[in-house]
């Protein structure tokens, strides 16, 4: 699997999402593109400690393990995977702006490294490595690029 840390696979997830265009398309889901990548920042934020989501505690406990398992193993994401409510985007962000943030977000994983994390205790997945967190943010990107067509 590629690296958001690594400089050559972190930019190839930056020269996706400058393929997005306002009137791209998705081939599945409700999202805009602009709304997506709004959405796509909201994971990014988490692991920086810019961005807080709460858990309910029977859910980590029934849940969280292979949640984690999914979210950081080989396999891609399927359609139609459910949405946390702090990462639903209602609003219709600038496409600018939104385009903008989530590729200064996504190039600070391999600008700063280990140390831009500043989260590894996942509020569902529990504590995670840098690699699983890079993993788990690789394939919400690429998921989401995919679901555009990129």
């Amino acid at each position: 699997m590629e690296s958001l840390f690594d400089p050559q696979g972190n930019q190839k997830i930056v020269e996706r999402i400058d393929k997005l265009t306002p009137i791209k398309l998705s081939e599945w889901g409700v999202m805009t593109v602009a709304q997506m990548m709004e959405h796509c920042q909201m994971p990014l934020k988490v692991v920086y400690g810019t961005k807080e989501i709460k858990v309910n505690w029977l859910t980590k406990l029934l849940f969280g393990h292979s949640a984690k398992k999914m979210f950081t193993g080989e396999k891609k994401f399927s359609k139609g995977m459910p949405t946390a409510k702090e990462f639903m985007i209602k609003y219709h962000p600038d496409f600018d702006e939104a385009k903008k943030g989530l590729k200064e977000l996504v190039t600070k994983f391999s600008r700063e490294g280990h140390s831009g994390i500043k989260v590894t205790s996942h509020p569902l997945f529990g504590t995670m490595t840098y690699e699983e967190i890079d993993h788990a943010q690789w394939k919400h990107l690429d998921h989401h690029l995919r679901q555009f067509g990129v």
